[in-house]
């Protein structure tokens, strides 16, 4: 029962193996109307598979794909098998030709290769005509010297045929090349098109950018003319301070004066009068105030001494004066340098901005040279930056001399004794003890707790001991 189409293939006659299988019992007519079949036998060089089949061909065929019908194969019931067996396959009439034409039975296997061929037949009753040729000896090397030169030629057209099938093989291989260099082209135009977007972007963010670092610029350039004006506002305050210093240095040495100069009418017993000591004490030495309990008033206070009387000056109450305009111009320089501070720390943030932009800006750039070396597919080489020298500063060490040793300068130092209070430098042969009471000459104790000040700083030597006589 023929469902489908057989499988058949290009291959030529001449590349078939006609003795796998054998055809046997063969006619040399076949009677036109009626059925026939077809006997044939299975060598052990032959595999049987579900897909070969046995098809009338016309002779002179040269490709399976030439047969007039064909009927499928049975499989043998031994697939395994070492021998071999005879098979038959019967065709139905209809199918059959229904000229005189010469014909044959040819196996085909599934791959569509010829396995075996009947010698050919008629499909006409068989007449007495039908009598034995026979062909002279010239024209049956006639005939001979014919096949020769069609064997030569089909020498030549094998060999025609193997070149033809490799520069098929070329072509195909120069389209496969030619079909991935279309793809890597389309990817490159793909790449090229995300980096032109890609740098129209990083175009539009530094010309961004560039704006911010305009914009910090300004806002820099006004914080310094802030730490300009702030500077000269400390400078004023500082002359302030160090008029306001000076005098109230005039008034600790005549308070100073006045003390030691009254220090000894103290035992007579004659009453002394006290105005507010204790707010100037905490006025001139601040670090003591935290000492008192809080919530405390202090009030002018009557000491009742047996011989003598501390007349009180007129001027006194205007120099507390001027040491609270003092302590207001302290207060408002300590201000000024709070605020000179926050401004200074502004414009350092603004510095430290203004570089990160600048950063970014050459990062964009550098990114943006990249690009464009990617889009065009050229390498640009670059001169390698020479590394500082001298401890890693590009124009050296500014603290050492050429050709100065180090070491050396560390040991001279080190071998130097300097006095601490004069910034007095001492001889080499000079003596610790005698360093020591080098020192102390500079010195003054305090009477009644054996502290000792610097003989330049007698104010605090006064202060600190008012300090312990309102105690």
């Amino acid at each position: 029962e023929i469902s489908e189409e057989p499988p058949t293939s290009t291959v030529f006659i001449d590349n078939c193996h006609f003795s796998q299988v054998i055809f046997i019992n063969m006619e040399k007519f076949y009677v036109p109307g009626g059925d026939i079949t077809c006997y044939y036998t299975l060598t052990e060089n032959i595999i049987p598979r579900g897909k070969d089949w046995v098809g009338i061909f016309r002779v002179g065929w040269k490709t399976t794909r030439e047969y007039y019908t064909f009927m499928w194969a049975p499989l043998p019931g031994d697939s395994h098998r070492d021998t071999t067996v005879q098979q038959q396959i019967q065709f139905k009439a209809c199918y059959l030709p229904q000229d005189d034409e010469y014909y044959q039975f040819c196996y085909v296997d599934q791959d569509g290769m010829v396995r075996g061929a009947s010698v050919p037949f008629q499909f006409r009753v068989e007449t007495e005509d039908d009598i034995l040729v026979v062909t002279p000896q010239g024209q049956l090397e006639e005939v001979e010297l014919q096949n020769q030169n069609l064997q030569k030629e089909n020498e030549k057209l094998k060999a025609n045929c193997a070149s033809l099938q490799k520069q098929n093989s070329h072509l195909q291989q120069e389209l496969k090349r030619a079909q991935e260099l279309q793809n890597t082209l389309e990817a490159l135009r793909s790449n090229t098109e995300k980096l032109e977007l890609e740098l129209d972007f990083l175009r539009k963010k530094n010309i961004h950018l560039k704006r911010l670092d305009d914009g910090r610029g300004a806002e820099l350039h006004q914080l310094k003319e802030q730490v300009q004006s702030v500077t000269s506002d400390k400078e004023r305050l500082e002359t302030r301070l160090k008029t306001a210093l000076a005098h109230l240095d005039q008034l600790q040495h005549w308070c100073m004066s006045f003390f030691f100069d009254d220090m000894g009418s103290l035992g007579k017993g004659q009453p002394l009068v006290w105005f507010d000591l204790q707010e100037s004490s905490r006025k001139l030495c601040p670090g003591r105030e935290g000492q008192h309990e809080a919530g405390s008033v202090w009030q002018p206070q009557c000491l009742e001494l047996s011989s003598f009387q501390l007349p009180v000056p007129h001027d006194l109450p205007n120099t507390f004066l001027s040491q609270q305009h003092n302590e207001n111009l302290r207060k408002e320089l300590e201000e000024q340098k709070r605020l000179f501070q926050i401004l200074q720390g502004k414009m350092e943030e603004a510095d430290e901005e203004n570089r990160q932009l600048r950063e970014n800006n050459g990062k964009l750039l550098r990114h943006l040279s990249q690009a464009r070396e990617a889009s065009s597919s050229s390498v640009a080489s670059q001169a390698p930056v020479q590394a500082p020298e001298v401890g890693g500063l590009l124009f050296g060490n500014p603290y050492c001399a050429a050709g100065a040793n180090p070491g050396a300068g560390a040991a001279d130092i080190a071998s130097i004794k300097k006095c601490c209070l004069v910034n007095e430098v001492c001889p080499e042969d000079t003596l610790t003890s005698q360093h020591k009471a080098h020192v102390q000459s500079h010195l003054l104790e305090c009477p009644l707790c054996s502290e000792t000040f610097e003989k330049s700083n007698d104010q605090v030597l006064f202060t600190h001991m008012l300090c312990n006589v309102l105690e």
